[in-house]
């Protein structure tokens, strides 16, 4: 039996790795965490029984004690940085799948690091952000950083028996996203509604909105410098508008591997969970008789920015992939809520690079605190 404890249990990976516990007898539910939805926190802890339960506020703590005070055994509740801290150094637990989106993972991932607990990895933040943190940490405690998003679990996998082969490079796949092919002016029409239309997979709004922006890809070409220990200058971005190649490794010897498989994230959960082992996973196959084509194009980096300014991120390091992802954050919250448009997004990722003192090897403080900074940044002259 292996234990699993989840950090963001309502969201599309928490809700999809659920599924995967919910149709193995071998994994079991031991800690569970949410932001604010207890309506479907209360729903996964009657049919899971997980022993310890996170909420974020205090309010909506109580609310779930008096919600669950029915269900046996009892499940304790606690809520805020504290709780996702008990949650992710829970004892009993093998795993945590840190399924939260933005830095509220890194301090979590930290304390179950050092709990000995491996980790599933699919808040890309954390590395994006923290990575010459976490994985020297990883290292020295022994504990496993297994990829959950897709992209990253496809270049895993390629790379069992590798271990002695050197990479050469990495080809790192994207779908383009709902705007592929777009120009800057056809961008400017672009609507929420429209941004939200994904046209391959099922992802939560804050992640949807990234892969049109092509900022997901840019953050998953950081953390695949600190998952897989090379170069930025390693790592080629290649649309693949199918989303049927998952990502691909070159070796010295020019030899290509990739992983394949229909858009589902359910399978690199589940290899998550298992690993090395694989077990049967149902659902849609691919029918290589009815696969008429696959096709591959250069990403357009002078439209779609994102992805240009996570290069520029990365190869300037330190604190600069902070200011990054900080300032996407805040300004994708924006245009969640309609007030910015979509390539304003770029706008404020721009500006704060521009006016970041960098920090070259920054501690956690340090990460947070240049998160502060970029939302004060950008709140005292975006006043929208």
């Amino acid at each position: 039996m292996k234990n699993v404890a989840i950090l963001g249990s309502t969201g599309s990976i928490g809700t999809q790795t659920l599924d995967v516990i919910r149709h193995n007898e071998n994994l079991a539910l031991t800690a569970i965490s949410a932001g604010s939805n207890i309506t479907l926190l209360e729903e996964q802890i009657r049919e899971f029984h997980p022993k310890l339960a996170a909420v974020w506020s205090k309010s909506n703590a109580e609310a779930l004690r008096l919600a669950i005070a029915d269900v046996e055994p009892a499940c304790k509740v606690v809520f805020g940085m504290e709780g996702l801290l008990e949650v992710a150094s829970v004892e009993g637990s093998d795993i945590l799948i840190t399924a939260v989106v933005g830095m509220i993972g890194i301090k979590p991932t930290i304390a179950a690091i050092n709990a000995g607990k491996d980790i599933g990895l699919a808040n890309k933040e954390t590395l994006v952000t923290a990575g010459h943190i976490i994985m020297p940490l990883a290292r020295e405690k022994g504990v496993a950083i297994l990829p959950v998003d897709s992209e990253h679990s496809a270049i895993f996998q390629c790379l069992n028996g590798e271990k002695d082969n050197a990479i050469h490079k990495i080809l790192l796949t994207a779908s383009g996203g709902p705007f592929r092919g777009m120009t800057k002016g056809e961008l400017e029409m672009v609507t929420l509604e429209m941004a939200l239309n994904h046209p391959n997979w099922s992802m939560g709004r804050k992640i949807t909105i990234d892969s049109a922006t092509m900022v997901n890809k840019g953050l998953e070409v950081i953390e695949a410098k600190w998952l897989f220990d090379v170069e930025a200058s390693q790592i080629e971005v290649v649309v693949q508008p199918q989303s049927i190649i998952h990502s691909m490794v070159e070796f010295e010897d020019g030899a290509v591997m990739a992983q394949l498989g229909t858009p589902d994230m359910r399978l690199p959960i589940q290899y998550a969970l298992y690993y090395p082992e694989r077990v049967y996973l149902d659902g849609k196959r691919l029918d290589f008789s009815s696969l008429t084509e696959l096709t591959f194009q250069k990403p357009d980096m002078d439209t779609f920015l994102g992805l240009k300014y996570a290069y520029e991120a990365v190869q300037t390091g330190g604190s600069m992939p902070t200011v990054l992802n900080a300032a996407n954050e805040l300004a994708v919250s924006k245009f969640l809520n309609k007030k910015i448009r979509f390539l304003e997004i770029y706008e404020m990722i721009r500006m704060c690079m521009d006016r970041h003192q960098l920090i070259e090897n920054p501690t956690v403080e340090d990460i947070l605190e240049t998160e502060r900074w970029v939302y004060e940044t950008i709140e005292s002259r975006w006043m929208s």
